[in-house]
């Protein structure tokens, strides 16, 4: 298979989507930081670069933040080059391949709310290179984490209050607010 790689920007102006015309992983995984890279090859790999400040996979991309005095114009072709790469050398992304758990677990409410951040959010997130989990939810307020290109991103809040939290509000009543768990 000839692998191809073409990239896109995200909202959060430090991360940019490296996509390729392979699957990398059933689910998402972050590694943001070095250390937390170890596990990958792919990640850890990408992490030589002294202007990688953080990596994300999902599906069929690898969401790369960078650091603050990188430049995309200088970076984005070795990086695309590197990515392109590893795919074809078959870097593995994490030790072992891991099911997407899509068991939810609480009360009705929460199951209801876990299914809709499923089903709905996070398809939106990942689009734009990032991912979404349920933390919590306690008087009547959803605490979700958010990773790759959202977490730290300019818009993430709008996102959020405008986005996320408006949608579980229509949708489950018991819903007063959408809170973001810092990483």
């Amino acid at each position: 298979m000839n692998i191809t790689v073409y990239t896109e920007s995200t909202p959060n102006p430090s991360t940019m989507k490296f996509i390729v015309n392979k699957l990398l992983i059933n689910g998402s995984v972050d590694y943001p930081t070095k250390e937390s890279a170890s596990v990958s090859k792919f990640a850890s790999e990408l992490y030589k670069f002294s202007f990688v400040n953080g990596v994300f996979f999902a599906s069929n991309f690898v969401t790369i933040t960078k650091a603050e005095d990188a430049d995309w114009n200088d970076i984005e072709p070795i990086l695309k080059e590197f990515v392109k790469g590893a795919v074809e050398s078959e870097y593995n992304v994490q030790e072992k391949a891991q099911e997407e758990n899509v068991n939810f677990e609480g009360t009705e409410v929460e199951v209801k709310i876990q299914q809709i951040l499923y089903d709905y959010v996070r398809p939106a997130v990942e689009q734009d290179g990032g991912a979404i989990s349920y933390k919590s939810f306690e008087d009547g307020v959803v605490t979700v984490e958010l990773r790759g290109s959202c977490s730290g991103c300019p818009s993430s809040t709008i996102t959020l209050k405008s986005g996320i939290q408006s949608l579980l509000q229509r949708m489950v009543p018991e819903v007063k607010e959408v809170v973001s768990e810092a990483l």
